[in-house]
């Protein structure tokens, strides 16, 4: 009870971290706006060119972190806890790059694909990413290991993002939110929104099962029907992710390790923990890249790799437990 209670009080904090972190990403940019403005474009009907700009760039922009943000932060905390693998992140494990590619082919093969479309290629190329890695990594003597599930990841990764740059390079696939539309977002946010609801039902049969197989079957889990559950959510979440930012890596390996610090190892507080923890490192990553060389752009994807990369390193240096 007295656990929950701190959750309830840490979960709070969090929320008016996010939506501190959302006024900033709003105000600062290539061009300030003032806190008036900012107020008038979000809760009145007043019109005005940096209030168009507001409602028409930066806001559904800064929307769409949050969202990409939380669902690659909560599929990585699912991977982690699925697999019992603490280098796993759906940009390690072949989901982001597979979703990546498919959306390089819908954009070069089928141009008048509508947006609807393009993300249900990348909601299949995830799967076939995720597909290729764990089916290498099954196809030894011994079954899976961390380590042998993060090279076959970097492998089927380094040939799917080769097969995307052969295609197309543009700034959508390279990883940005550069002219995200409210369009596309009526499209792609319900289903994140569907997949992070499922990912929170789930929390509890996922405490079980990171903690191991046995004891998630002792306790009578379906661990088949429950894992197939958890691979669609995981899916969908990096499929949609893509579909509005591109190639994104580490994000869902940082996050969930850094909320293990901060909730423990229950998976009933790390998936909404991760969801929000997310959403607000996609705002200031986002922030980052618009401001520290404006008026140009450092794509987000950068910025990102610049902080997973050395991440990710020390992680492996200390065998999957320095944040857990």
């Amino acid at each position: 009870m007295r656990y929950n209670a701190r959750f309830s009080y840490i979960f709070g904090i969090s929320l008016l971290a996010l939506v501190l972190a959302f006024v900033v990403s709003m105000v600062f940019g290539a061009a300030d706006v003032s806190l008036k403005n900012l107020w008038l474009a979000l809760f009145s009907d007043s019109t005005g060119q940096q209030i168009s700009v507001i409602q028409e760039i930066r806001l559904p922009r800064e929307v769409a972190a949050i969202f990409v943000g939380a669902a690659l932060a909560v599929s990585g905390a699912i991977m982690q806890g699925m697999t019992r693998n603490p280098l796993a992140d759906p940009g390690l494990l072949g989901l982001t790059a597979g979703a990546n590619a498919a959306l390089a082919a819908t954009l070069a093969f089928i141009p008048g694909a509508n947006y609807f479309g393009i993300m249900i290629a990348c909601f299949i190329g995830a799967a076939i990413g995720a597909g290729l890695v764990f089916g290498i990594g099954a196809s030894r003597r011994g079954g899976f290991s961390p380590f042998r599930i993060v090279l076959a990841g970097a492998a089927v990764s380094a040939f799917l993002t080769a097969i995307a740059e052969a295609i197309d390079v543009s700034m959508w696939t390279a990883g940005g939110l550069i002219g995200t539309s409210w369009g596309q977002l009526q499209i792609i946010i319900p289903f994140i929104t569907i997949a992070l609801f499922v990912a929170l039902l789930l929390s509890r049969q996922l405490a079980v099962l990171s903690l191991s197989e046995e004891a998630a079957i002792g306790l009578g889990q379906k661990t088949g029907q429950i894992k197939a559950m958890l691979f669609v959510v995981v899916t969908l979440l990096a499929g949609a992710a893509v579909a509005l930012a591109g190639n994104l890596a580490f994000i869902g390996l940082m996050i969930p390790h850094i909320v293990r610090v901060i909730v423990g190892s229950d998976y009933r507080f790390i998936i909404p923990m991760s969801a929000v923890t997310g959403a607000i490192f996609m705002l200031l990553a986002d922030l980052f890249g618009r401001t520290v060389n404006a008026p140009f752009e450092t794509p987000v994807a950068a910025v990102v790799a610049m902080l997973g990369l050395p991440f990710f390193l020390l992680i492996v240096r200390k065998g999957g437990g320095a944040f857990t």
